[in-house]
């Protein structure tokens, strides 16, 4: 793990990319800002699985990341019947801990945001929902996923989809563009989750609707857990726990949270179901 006090503070507060970190802080080292060094690890775990997925579909992580907890409580496992129905290719590749779009409610016509969309299973999955007069976005940082993912819908022969590269604590999209996000196990591992809130509730339209599948933290969760970097890619040291996330959606503005545990995933963390609304315009 890279050292944290490289730069000075008023460098920190806007610290530079991993391959621009010797002009950032001016020491040939890392930079001093911990959520790049946690987006560091999280972008390099996922990209080596986009690259060993690419050459050999046998090689997928496909359930457990980063060896955290049994393989069939985590990715394309957990996808049954029409879910998986013509996106079994990406659902090979997926590093998911649930099924976002069982519970989206997803409508003809309507635009969703998928958060670290990864290989685009549930990309896939929410075009085929919303039909050919709605859109699909599918969000990622790592350019081996993207690439990936847009192989997979040319596969699919799906047109109603978009990938774009980008950070879901800063989403290039503008204001009030789409109608629903959707994440599967992803915004645990952001380094400023208030961020990716607040951010997703920007991009909602009002009336528009939250729901994604993400790992929430037992209460008693350790330090040391929560102090691991390497189980970021895990889905586990990142977890906020209940009341933290009740909390975060709130204070993003969004209303209705609703919060439903659906499995453990490890003896210190939950996989849930999370959604909230972005209240009507008044």
């Amino acid at each position: 793990m890279a050292e944290l006090n490289c730069c000075a503070p008023e460098t920190e507060a806007t610290c530079c990319e991993p391959g621009d970190k010797d002009d950032c802080c001016g020491t040939g080292g890392a930079c001093g800002c911990a959520e790049r060094d946690i987006r560091e690890t999280v972008r390099d775990r996922y990209a080596a699985v986009a690259r060993a997925f690419a050459v050999d579909q046998d090689a997928s992580c496909g359930g457990s990341p980063a060896g955290v907890g049994d393989r069939e409580i985590w990715g394309g496992a957990l996808y049954t019947g029409a879910d998986a129905d013509g996106v079994a290719e990406a659902l090979e590749a997926s590093l998911g801990c649930g099924v976002p779009t069982a519970v989206a409610d997803l409508h003809e016509g309507e635009t969703v945001l998928d958060l670290g969309s990864g290989a685009g299973a549930d990309v896939l999955i929410s075009a085929r929902r919303v039909g050919s007069t709605g859109r699909a976005i599918g969000l990622d940082m790592t350019d081996e996923m993207l690439a990936l993912a847009r192989a997979k819908a040319a596969n699919a022969g799906v047109d109603n989809v978009e990938f774009l590269k980008g950070y879901i604590e800063d989403i290039p999209l503008p204001d009030a563009a789409v109608d629903v996000v959707i994440s599967n196990c992803v915004i645990n591992l952001a380094g400023d989750k208030r961020r990716v809130l607040a951010e997703a509730a920007r991009v909602l339209r009002p009336g528009g609707r939250f729901a994604v599948s993400d790992v929430v933290a037992d209460d008693a969760m350790d330090e040391r857990t929560r102090a691991d970097l390497a189980a970021y890619v895990g889905c586990v040291a990142g977890a906020l726990t209940e009341a933290e996330f009740r909390a975060a959606l709130s204070d993003a503005g969004l209303t209705d949270v609703d919060i439903q545990v659906t499995h453990r995933v490890h003896e210190q963390a939950t996989s849930a179901i999370v959604r909230a609304r972005k209240p009507e315009a008044t």
